[in-house]
């Protein structure tokens, strides 16, 4: 159904390649958006511009589609994880680039305890088949998917509900920055600053609490918020469209397209339902042109 679907008027500023966890290579992702059309394509992979040159590099070969240098930066508030999508960044600052790299020393540090734990419950990893230690795209995901693959586990899903989610036996607590950190750093890399899916369904007290931290991002110097989400209905969205307003910040949004490793989400449209008005578009650009002047995009 996707390949007939019309995407020249849909956008998409949240995706993941392999040079973080998702599925497709940068370049493999920027031809399924080009070939596809659609408007303008963001990659923003964890914590990382690794894949950037070559999603731009592919992304040349189609003209009629707008290729959007980002990141997703991870940060802590209080217990929460908070993720913030850095969209239009220079993949060259070196401040910046400085940033990703502690951000890649803690990433190691964690997976060498993970692996460490993991073999403790009799999954020890042959780093000749998982290199966690030089791969710097490794993550939960690729270590649920070693298991399944040579453990006889069912799914990545078993693995992450047994061993590796939040409080489980396996699971390692991530080291990281204030969300005020990585929203400067963003803006020291002339980019936007777009707080990614702010609420979940299943969690407690969200509304309230995307209302209370969008207002304290907003003096940090958040640029955003995405109200178009895959794990968004109605409700989620209209209500982060009142926040937004309220606020008087940009609307933003996106698939978080991981490729095989998410199934049944789609770039552009997610779970088939979401649909980011092209409009945000321009109005990005143009709040980035006032902010930094009219600077090249890669």
């Amino acid at each position: 159904m996707s390949d007939t679907l019309n995407y020249r008027n849909l956008v998409d500023y949240h995706t993941h390649s392999t040079a973080s966890d998702g599925s497709l290579s940068p370049a493999e992702l920027a031809a399924l958006a080009g070939k596809r059309g659609v408007a303008a394509i963001a990659l923003t992979d964890h914590d990382t511009v690794a894949g950037v040159k070559d999603f731009l590099a592919e992304g040349k070969k189609y003209p009629d589609t707008e290729f959007i240098p980002g990141v997703e930066l991870s940060s802590l508030y209080g217990s929460r994880e908070i993720h913030i999508t850095g969209l239009y960044v220079d993949t060259e600052d070196a401040e910046f680039l400085a940033y990703l790299e502690q951000m890649r020393v803690w990433r190691l540090e964690r997976n060498i305890e993970m692996a460490r734990k993991l073999a403790s419950l009799g999954c020890p990893i042959d780093r000749e088949k998982l290199d966690f230690v030089h791969n710097d795209s490794i993550g939960r995901v690729h270590f649920a998917a070693y298991l399944v693959e040579n453990y006889g586990f069912s799914s990545i899903q078993e693995v992450f509900d047994r061993y590796l989610k939040k409080n489980c036996i396996a699971y390692v607590p991530r080291k990281l920055p204030m969300p005020s950190d990585a929203i400067s750093i963003i803006h020291k890399a002339k980019g936007l600053a777009i707080w990614a899916h702010p609420v979940s369904r299943d969690q407690k007290n969200g509304s309230s609490f995307a209302r209370r931290l969008v207002k304290k991002m907003k003096d940090y110097g958040l640029d955003g918020v995405e109200c178009y989400y895959s794990m968004f209905g109605s409700t989620e969205t209209n209500m982060m469209l009142e926040i937004a307003k309220n606020n008087e910040i940009l609307v933003s949004g996106g698939s978080d397209f991981h490729g095989k490793n998410r199934p049944g989400i789609d770039i552009c449209i997610g779970g088939g339902k979401m649909a980011i008005p092209l409009e945000t578009l321009e109005k990005l650009k143009e709040y980035r042109a006032a902010l930094y002047g009219d600077l090249k995009d890669a």
